[in-house]
């Protein structure tokens, strides 16, 4: 019988062996959330935290250990005499010292699990919430968690829309924002923050899971305030019925507006910029398949241009592009804060001295709110009513730091926004009527396509609607120079 005595394994250490219950531990906890997600997927973006970030995490410093161990008890004995034994790691129970060892290193195991576990979901719920997104960890984004704030998607945690459910998502957002985390230590990041087109996350899967286009259909009013620039700051409103329109036929007609994300219409293009803006090339794919390519008159694509550029399916964010970061003009939030009774039209001229004061170019927020003050103040030294004046001054300088922030070069002019055609050209991207197919259809730049105007004007002419539609009239005479070029040529959001 060989008595030879038995060598024991490297990883009989005591650091293998704890790498050894940790990587086991964490195996286990890894295989039971990738089952969750694999049956039932989570249900916040940010659960996926835990099973593809945290607990490989784990068991990847249990590997190392076990690794460790081994390669620290083979140094050990490469020094033993030649025919020496390597001790066995024994654990006698009946010795008190050890078996009071054992007890109080499982003790500590299960107390070290259970908080680990506590802090791991506290933090997970942290990760997924808007001060972590919004103040925390991006104080880069002051404006864009300021304009969050005052957009109709407040109530929407950052990650429902710009990572969405699943772990996947996460793990791309976490990974592109490497690049960010040291952008932002070393002071390198860019002014202002350019908008995450390419890398964002499509609309069927974030938008779509609240907002659904097939069950759109008909009309909804809305209610344009403007205030002109002269001294009595005569009221301008405009009534439209926009064309929502829908795709589903059980729901209502289908049609309007929606008709660009009816699932039954495929809509391409190419766009030659990185905002989107300029788009000389659209493909429409009927549902009877038939397709139908548009290209702008004066400067075609060639075919070499269009297979070397990137063909985008339209959706949602092409034209509701800032649903929850809103920059609005100086222009359309004084007519806001006048139809609301918060800037007053008695103060003469206040809708042109408004926009003057919020357009001028300020170099840091507090010298914007110290100008701001001076000016209104130099402006109306004559003016009766001082406690009107003082606060308008605040409403204007409120205005102001909602949604301009000159350290970070943000303003509504930073960030198109593809919703209308009055400040940006939006909709006429594409139905300017210079869109043309190769059998001469020509994409409509017709306004009647999309909405109706059922009244116009101030006073009187407010009380009369015409559901037939009106054709637009300009508060300002102009003639017809209106129909001949795109409003966003003279409306900037600034004076007029």
């Amino acid at each position: 019988m060989d008595e030879t005595p038995k060598i024991p394994s490297l990883v009989n250490n005591w650091i293998s062996i704890l790498g050894i219950l940790i990587a086991v531990s964490a195996l286990f906890a890894l295989l039971t959330l990738f089952g969750y997600d694999f049956y039932f997927g989570f249900a916040h973006p940010y659960a996926g935290i835990l099973a593809y970030v945290i607990a490989p995490a784990f068991f990847s410093v249990g590997v190392v250990l076990i690794l460790f161990g081994a390669w620290r008890e083979r140094s050990k004995r490469r020094k033993l005499a030649p025919g020496q034994i390597p001790r066995h790691l024994r654990i006698d129970f009946n010795v008190p010292r050890d078996r009071n060892f054992f007890f109080g290193v499982m003790i500590f195991g299960f107390f070290f699990l259970l908080i680990t576990a506590f802090g791991t979901y506290q933090t997970y719920h942290f990760t997924e919430s808007v001060q972590f997104c919004g103040q925390t960890c991006h104080p880069v984004m002051t404006p864009e968690f300021t304009a969050y704030q005052n957009s109709p998607h407040a109530r929407v945690d950052c990650v429902q829309c710009h990572i969405g459910p699943g772990a996947g998502w996460f793990v791309r957002s976490k990974l592109s924002g490497t690049y960010q985390v040291y952008a932002v230590t070393a002071n390198k990041f860019p002014r202002p923050i350019p908008t995450p087109i390419k890398n964002l996350r499509p609309a069927q899967e974030t938008c779509e899971q609240c907002h659904w286009p097939r069950k759109f259909f008909g009309a909804v009013e809305r209610v344009n305030y403007h205030y002109l620039s002269d001294e009595q700051n005569t009221p301008w409103t405009i009534r439209l019925l926009m064309k929502i329109g829908g795709g589903d036929p059980s729901q209502g007609p289908t049609g309007g507006i929606h008709w660009h994300m009816n699932v039954s219409n495929k809509i391409e293009y190419i766009a030659t910029d990185h905002e989107r803006q300029v788009i000389p090339w659209v493909r429409v794919t009927a549902p009877n398949g038939k397709i139908t390519v548009y290209q702008v008159k004066d400067n075609p694509l060639s075919a070499d241009q269009i297979a070397k550029n990137v063909t985008r399916r339209m959706d949602c964010i092409d034209c509701h592009n800032r649903p929850a970061h809103i920059y609005r003009a100086p222009s359309r939030l004084v007519n806001l804060e006048m139809s609301t009774r918060r800037i007053k039209a008695s103060l003469p001229f206040i809708k042109k001295n408004a926009v003057q004061v919020l357009t001028t170019e300020y170099k840091t927020t507090p010298e914007a709110m110290k100008k701001i003050e001076s000016s209104m103040l130099e402006m109306y030294k004559d003016f009766g009513d001082k406690k009107l004046v003082q606060e308008t001054i605040k409403q204007i300088q409120w205005i102001y730091s909602q949604n301009i922030f000159p350290e970070m070069k943000v303003s509504w002019k930073s960030y198109p926004n593809n919703i209308g055609h009055t400040l940006f050209p939006g909709c006429y991207r594409c139905h300017d009527g210079q869109h043309v197919s190769s059998d001469g259809k020509v994409i409509s730049h017709d306004c009647r396509a999309c909405h109706t105007i059922i009244a116009q004007g101030s006073s009187e002419k407010l009380k009369t609607i015409a559901p037939e539609g009106l054709e637009f009239e300009h508060p300002v005479d102009i003639g017809d120079v209106w129909k001949e070029m795109n409003c966003s040529e003279c409306h900037t959001g600034g004076p007029m």
